[in-house]
């Protein structure tokens, strides 16, 4: 049996994962860290982008996306505090093409009454979905 650590997603609305994995890929703020058993501590925060667990004796991946928050790495538990948290398979294509769209025209129009570091961020956040779904879409295969 692989060595595991205890892995907790949490959102402001609900917890979204909470079990066993052998190891986590996390999107930190200066780029993907991965936590595997008896990681040394850290606190880092994270930016909008998949979650990816790896669950014991399974092959595919599970994949969360975390539109930001914090990671926290203890011995023997991961914790993911996330802004908000969907899990991959609920991800809606359509909802992201458009609100990077609109963050896109946003940006464009800068007389625009929308606030330009929040287009930003909303482009930002619907680019890493729209990742995250490509990732799930090359992992199954599709």
């Amino acid at each position: 049996m692989a060595m595991t650590v205890h892995v907790d997603v949490v959102s402001a609305e609900e917890s979204i994962f909470s079990g066993l994995a052998e190891f986590v890929v996390v999107p930190g703020e200066m780029g993907e860290l991965g936590v595997f058993p008896r990681h040394n501590a850290l606190m880092t925060r994270i930016k909008p982008g998949s979650v990816r667990i790896k669950h014991p004796d399974q092959e595919q991946l599970e994949h969360i996306y975390v539109s930001g928050g914090m990671l926290e790495v203890q011995p023997g538990v991961v914790t993911i505090l996330a802004d908000t948290a969907i899990r991959g398979g609920d991800l809606d294509e359509a909802r992201a093409l458009e609100a990077k769209q609109a963050a896109e025209e946003a940006i464009k129009n800068r007389a625009s009454d929308i606030d330009y570091a929040q287009a930003q961020a909303e482009l930002a956040e619907a680019i890493a979905q729209l990742r995250a779904i490509q990732q799930i879409r090359k992992q199954s295969g599709h």
